[in-house]
């Protein structure tokens, strides 16, 4: 009974292919939705498989968050509980930020396998495959954000801007995150491999993270060293969340990390297309 079953399937099956191929009608192509749905849904599969890339927003942030607090607290703050409330903020500004990289890693091994030749041949949207891994990494920026807030409540950690705050805060870390992922999307397609990627990544985020206002008060900087920080896209996005979760929030910080997020990918997303097509 069950080889019958399976011998009339496969028949079914075999009747349906014959009709698509005998069919004058070509299938419509899918809209840019439905592709880049799919190219997302691929990304999951991914992160399904391979669980331990997880790592960089789960154990990461964590190690970050106790590191910092508890060893260097005392000594900028004079007491843990009190730089908590300043370095949480930061510290979630600093790790987002970084693992944006990703996108642009990920990327670059589609290259090296072949399978982004085979993607550019298909009759879909072509920056399908590229918005649906930027959409996936947003949900990896959540998952960070939240797995550090989770840890500061536990800490002592108590956000003036209660809910509210926090959710603007995450929000405008999206925003941004989304917007930053688009550079290395570029560097990704054209460096020659991940570990080239990585550096460079290394070597733009390190200044850009620890020479801003993540960790300590820029007004206990050197002068020449504060206008530095005060142009850094890292400082005015810490400085727009810090504002957010402790309720002191402006609408000229929330416009700046607006305005930088805009001209990111106002360079960068077009310039990304333009590799993507004609990548050789």
């Amino acid at each position: 009974m069950t080889d019958f079953i399976g011998q009339n399937s496969s028949r079914t099956q075999e009747i349906q292919l014959q009709d698509s191929i005998a069919s004058s009608e070509r299938p419509k192509p899918p809209g840019a939705l439905a592709s880049t749905l799919t190219f997302a849904t691929r990304a999951l599969l991914r992160i399904k498989h391979v669980p331990e890339q997880m790592f960089d927003v789960t154990v990461f942030p964590i190690i970050f968050l106790l590191m910092f607090t508890y060893l260097f607290g005392g000594a900028i703050a004079g007491s843990t509980a009190e730089y908590l409330q300043f370095l949480l903020p930061g510290i979630l500004v600093m790790t987002v930020s970084q693992i944006t990289m990703y996108t642009g890693i990920d990327l670059n091994n589609d290259i090296r396998k072949g399978i982004f030749d085979r993607f550019r041949t298909l009759p879909i949207w072509l920056p399908s495959a590229l918005v649906g891994a930027l959409l996936v990494d947003v949900v990896r920026y959540s998952m960070a954000s939240a797995i550090m807030i989770g840890l500061g409540f536990v800490l002592g950690f108590r956000p003036e801007g209660g809910v509210t705050g926090i959710f603007g805060a995450i929000m405008l870390i999206l925003v941004f995150s989304f917007s930053f992922s688009w550079i290395w999307t570029a560097v990704g397609l054209v460096v020659r491999s991940e570990k080239s990627l990585m550096m460079i990544s290394f070597m733009v985020l390190f200044p850009l993270t620890f020479v801003s206002n993540v960790f300590v008060d820029p007004r206990t900087l050197p002068s020449w060293l504060q206008s530095f920080v005060e142009v850094n896209p890292i400082s005015i996005l810490a400085t727009a969340v810090r504002g957010a979760m402790h309720g002191t929030s402006t609408i000229e910080q929330v416009v700046w990390v607006l305005v930088v997020s805009v001209i990111m990918t106002a360079i960068f997303a077009p310039l990304t297309i333009y590799l993507y097509r004609n990548k050789k």
